[in-house]
């Protein structure tokens, strides 16, 4: 495996780190300095990391998914229009599939999970920063053999979960009170379900939940 120097200019690779365990990174730190990468700004919420891509346009971003701030992944679109050139390596405990492919799919470059730093991530930090993707080997192969269950009109996961409650009469403050976020949630989730069903009577919502088995009949 070539140095993590022997990638991009005579600096080294340039890391932003986006973890909000000091703990976790100094030793991030520490791992990728005596591999030749330069450190340029380590950050403890979304709101810093964003600052830090817009600030130095790091040759990659390292980032937890469990970052305060709000729901990480949701800000990937935001991280990637501070720095289009940086690639997002994300470093996780969670390897529950769905997770890795919405990353996947909002355009980070790597995936990895920390109980694989010290034979991952030079590896997933070396590649993005070419421009190519990784996915940690163990992952990759669930990927393959555990194919994403079909979402009728592309809808997220929680979306799904909304319109079934709404095509079975629940209320927006009784979805808000099943499935713990708020009323303004609910909303966006249904607005965003009649945008991308092209529908937006309950009635039609009914007999869409119908069709694509979501209820029974």
């Amino acid at each position: 495996m070539s140095a993590l120097g022997d990638v991009g200019d005579e600096r080294g690779i340039g890391v932003v780190l986006a973890d909000d365990h000091v703990v976790v990174r100094r030793a991030l730190r520490m791992l990728l300095e005596s591999e030749g990468c330069e450190v340029l700004a380590e950050a403890g919420t979304v709101e810093d990391a964003v600052r830090y891509m817009r600030g130095h346009k790091p040759d990659v971003l390292i980032l937890d998914l469990n970052m305060p701030g709000g729901d990480t992944i949701a800000a990937i679109p935001q991280l990637i229009d501070a720095s289009p050139r940086t690639g997002i390596v994300i470093l996780t405990m969670e390897g529950k599939l769905p997770f890795a492919r919405r990353a996947l799919s909002e355009g980070v470059r790597a995936y990895v999970l920390k109980d694989a730093v010290e034979t991952e991530l030079v590896e997933a930090v070396r590649r993005a920063a070419a421009g190519e993707v990784y996915m940690q080997p163990r992952l990759q192969r669930r990927l393959i053999s555990e194919p994403e269950e079909r979402r009728p009109g592309n809808l997220t996961e929680r979306e799904v979960l909304v319109l079934r409650q709404l095509a079975l009469g629940y209320t927006n403050n009784e979805i808000a009170e099943q499935l713990e976020i708020s009323v303004r949630t609910v909303e966006s989730h249904r607005a965003s379900i009649n945008a991308k069903l092209g529908i937006g009577s309950r009635s039609e919502l009914v007999r869409f939940a119908f069709d694509e088995h979501l209820i029974g009949s």
